[in-house]
């Protein structure tokens, strides 16, 4: 029985969006509707189980968190004012003049009953250990305002982690039912009607004024829908008609936007495009001398440019732009290709070439069970293509199984049949990485490749014991120890297209900054 955080895996893999939005052109024009494409419907959007990235950009609509993120990373006053931080603990004190959805107003106990929903084991909760640390705790004063998230011992993020969490206020609290379909949040937006598999729409609040840096809801359109639009191709078409207003574009469709005048657009960077090797006792990735030869089997420029069909970037770090902790952990740690150096480096591990070309060691054919997703598109498809003949070539027998995401997410935390998977996995802070490279393995824990990096560990915990900035570049050095020992494989930085036509917006992590949408005269 796999764990919440491990039935996360799969949803955080399509946690993509980074910093994003559509910008420039003709003035604003108050008033109207802006629509934008979701690519699936968003689910239950109860906070407590937004992992999956269109049901975070949904609610971001709808509900506000402590504090807010800049593009370049600076953490900045949101439903909270100010804070205090302390190594195990930081409090709050929230603004006076925010209000629910319902009219209530904003309390503390608001944001503690939010916390500890989520920490309560009976929630089962699958951002829990994830996108809020595990043993996160909330006690609140209303009286004075504050609210204290507290740690049983000293943790690094324990003010950026706050971002992640969204705060749920008024009838919501007491009800949580309530939150399947509708929402109670402080946000500028209030969810009006739910169509699910078709649409969702939102009324604006004008009376918000306590935004991310004190942004109000002045000029915002009066309606925002959600559309759900799951074929990229007919999403595009949308938008250059006019029926839609934004969209995020992935593959081949974008080349079109990007050459279409009155379309306004910017290129972001998403989660990595990476594969993980299995590291089971009775797996030939168990071994890191076979891990290296594997990889250096791969001319990884060229699977980058295959597996993001040119647009993606070189990838430099673990974890979603902005990063809290700038530097380089990739770059040269990556083992260089090399196919005779694999060859050799596969003999001395004691695999030799069979009579039909595939090695064998103790009996045992050298087979690599590939796995992958196949909703991320042609791109995805074609590195899965170029890696198995990489490694046919290297004496191995390659086996490729594209799933749908949720036969995915058995494969890799229950039935455990797979090799090598390939994983994008998006997430804001290096500390939520650790219980998915650490800790018990899968199908007991959320470790589904069955990592035991000494060296990784070690730096993670050191890191963590100290404030953000101080343990940056242990951080990095965690993730340099995971590349150098070839636990995973980071391939290209893939990005995506923020496209708008009519209308501008922001989005920084896969949230809307609803205040920042716009509707443009000449669009």
């Amino acid at each position: 029985m796999r764990t919440p955080q491990a039935a996360a895996l799969t949803a955080l893999a399509l946690l993509a969006a980074a910093c994003g939005g559509a910008e420039g052109g003709g003035g604003p024009a108050g008033g109207g509707t802006f629509t934008y494409a979701l690519p699936s419907d968003p689910g239950v959007l109860d906070p407590a189980g937004a992992v999956l990235n269109v049901t975070i950009t949904t609610l971001s609509l709808a509900y506000d968190t402590l504090i807010g993120v800049t593009k370049d990373g600076k953490v900045v006053p949101a439903l909270a004012e100010k804070w205090a931080v302390e190594p195990d603990k930081v409090t709050f004190t929230l603004r006076k003049d925010a209000t629910c959805s319902d009219g209530s107003p904003v309390k503390a106990s608001d944001v503690a009953a939010s916390v500890n929903h989520i920490a309560d084991p009976a929630t089962k909760s699958p951002i829990y250990g994830v996108l809020m640390p595990t043993g996160m705790k909330a006690e609140a004063d209303d009286a004075a305002g504050t609210v204290a998230l507290s740690m049983p011992k000293p943790f690094s993020f324990i003010l950026e982690n706050a971002r992640s969490i969204f705060v749920v206020c008024g009838k919501g609290v007491k009800d949580r039912s309530l939150l399947a379909r509708s929402t109670s949040g402080s946000g500028p937006y209030k969810l009006t009607e739910a169509v699910p598999g078709d649409h969702y729409t939102f009324k604006v609040r004008r009376e918000y004024v306590w935004g991310q840096n004190g942004a109000n809801a002045k000029d915002v359109p009066e309606t925002v829908v959600l559309k759900v639009v799951p074929n990229e191709q007919t999403a595009a078409n949308l938008l250059v008609a006019g029926s839609v207003n934004g969209v995020t574009l992935y593959g081949p469709d974008r080349t079109r936007l990007e050459a279409t005048p009155g379309v306004r657009k910017i290129v972001e960077s998403v989660a990595n495009g990476q594969f993980f090797y299995h590291q089971g006792d009775d797996r030939p990735a168990k071994d890191p001398a076979v891990r290296k030869a594997l990889t250096q089997a791969v001319n990884l420029k060229e699977l980058s440019g295959i597996a993001s069909s040119g647009t993606g970037k070189p990838a430099t770090g673990l974890v979603l732009h902005p990063r809290p902790c700038q530097g380089d952990s990739i770059s040269g740690h990556v083992p260089a290709h090399d196919p005779a150096a694999a060859a050799a480096a596969l003999d001395a591990a004691g695999w030799r070439a069979g009579s039909d070309g595939v090695r064998v060691k103790d009996g045992k054919r050298l087979t690599l069970r590939y796995l992958y997703a196949t909703t991320r598109g042609a791109g995805t498809q074609a590195a899965a293509e170029y890696l198995a003949t990489a490694w046919r070539k290297a004496g191995a027998e390659v086996k490729l199984n594209g799933q749908i995401d949720t036969k995915l997410s058995e494969s890799i935390n229950v039935t455990q049949d797979w090799d090598v998977v390939w994983l994008p996995i998006g997430l804001q802070l290096p500390s939520q990485l650790i219980g998915f490279m650490s800790g018990p393995a899968a199908p007991k824990g959320a470790n589904f490749a069955h990592l035991a990096n000494d060296k990784y560990e070690s730096l993670v915990a050191k890191a963590g014991q100290v404030p953000a900035a101080e343990g940056c570049d242990q951080w990095l050095a965690a993730e340099t120890a995971l590349i150098e020992n070839a636990d995973l494989v980071p391939v290209v930085e893939q990005t995506v297209l923020q496209a708008a036509k009519g209308a501008t917006y922001e989005q920084i992590a896969g949230l809307f900054v609803p205040t920042s949408i716009r509707l443009t005269q000449g669009g």
